[in-house]
Parts: C-alpha cells; structure tokens; sequence
C-alpha cells in the first residue's frame, strides 16, 4: 500500500529536480527563506533550553556555562555580535559532542565577522590549553594557529570568558537577558549566498 502524499501548499514550488527549477519557483522558496530568517532567533534560544539541566559531569549545566560566558564578555563591554558568539559558543555540544565548535562556527558564520567566527570555529582547542593535559594530550596543540591574525584573539576568549564561566556558586542566569541582543545580530546576514535573501 503506497503512502498517501501530502498535497502541496498552494504557493509552494512544483519541480520534481532542482534542475528544472525556475525564476518563479525561486520567488516562492525566497520568500519563505525570508520568513525562516525572522524566526532563527527564537529556534536558536529553543536549542539554548535544551543545554538546561545537561550537566555533562562539569559544575554548572551547558546553559549556565554559556550564559556565564556571555555574560562576562558582556559586563566587560563587548559588543553585541561578540557577546552572542559567547552565547553560542557551546550551542552544538548535545548534537556534536566530537565537533561541537564547528556547528555553532557554521549557524554564526553569515552574521558575524571573519575574527568572531575564527574564534568560535576554533575555542574548543584553544580550551584544550586548560585540560588535554589531564587526558593525556597535548596541551599545546593550539599552537598549530600560533601564525593566525586571530590567536590572540581567541586565546584571550577563553581566558577571560569560556575558561572562568564554570562558577556555581553564581546566581542561575536568564536566557530572556540576551533574547533582544540575539534577535539584533542575526538580523542582517553578512556573509554567504544566503545574504541575498535579506537585500
């Protein structure tokens, strides 16, 4: 017995390959990538909730550490687009566990800037500098990105932000206090093919 198919939407595209796809079609997934667009935010503060409660053995729950890292950066006068890679630094760790720095470099990449994004793609070894040791790695293997414009960068991250932002004895953070800076930052793509659906 064949499934029964969903009919389609009345403005929704017919082809049956991206091939034969036309102008029109393109006009009709457009405007609905711009809808999508309006309301990454709030799927992303809905990913952030589900870090709430995940201990993952450390001190504080993923949310926590990423509200506490935001937190600092903010208190210490980091813009909005900064203060948010903060946010989301750690926003894969329940989907990637292995590569966790890669999926939240991949969601910022078309709204922030080329030092962010490097920083966030490559935190977790830089982090690496405060604990591989104890597992028996290199400690040091941030250093293959000693020549990157961005070292500094990005080592200054983690001193200041990710490595002190495990503190329980701090008072539980609300998501709510960065909604309106997380709206404000992807509100504008600035990099990607994806730009040209905000123009």
């Amino acid at each position: 017995m064949s499934a029964k198919m969903k009919p389609a939407a009345e403005t929704a595209s017919t082809f049956k390959s991206m091939s034969q796809s036309s102008a029109e079609d393109w006009q009709v997934i457009c405007t609905e990538a711009r809808e999508s667009f309006t309301t990454l935010p709030q799927r992303l503060l809905t990913h952030l909730r589900l870090l709430d409660g995940d201990f993952g053995g450390f001190p504080v729950d993923r949310l926590q550490h990423s509200l506490q890292t935001a937190e600092l950066a903010a208190a210490d006068g980091r813009d909005d687009e900064y203060v948010v890679c903060a946010l989301l630094h750690d926003i894969g760790d329940t989907l990637a566990p292995a590569n966790h720095p890669d999926v939240a470099a991949a969601i910022l990449y078309p709204f922030v800037d080329e030092a962010n994004h490097w920083m966030v793609k490559h935190h977790g070894v830089f982090q690496g500098y405060n604990f591989f040791h104890h597992l028996g790695m290199d400690r040091d293997m941030r250093e293959q990105y000693r020549s990157s414009d961005y070292f500094d960068y990005t080592a200054e991250f983690i001193a200041k932000y990710d490595d002190p932002a495990f503190d329980a004895e701090k008072p539980t953070l609300d998501l709510a206090l960065f909604e309106p800076m997380v709206a404000r930052v992807f509100a504008q793509a600035k990099n990607s093919i994806y730009k040209v659906l905000q123009e």
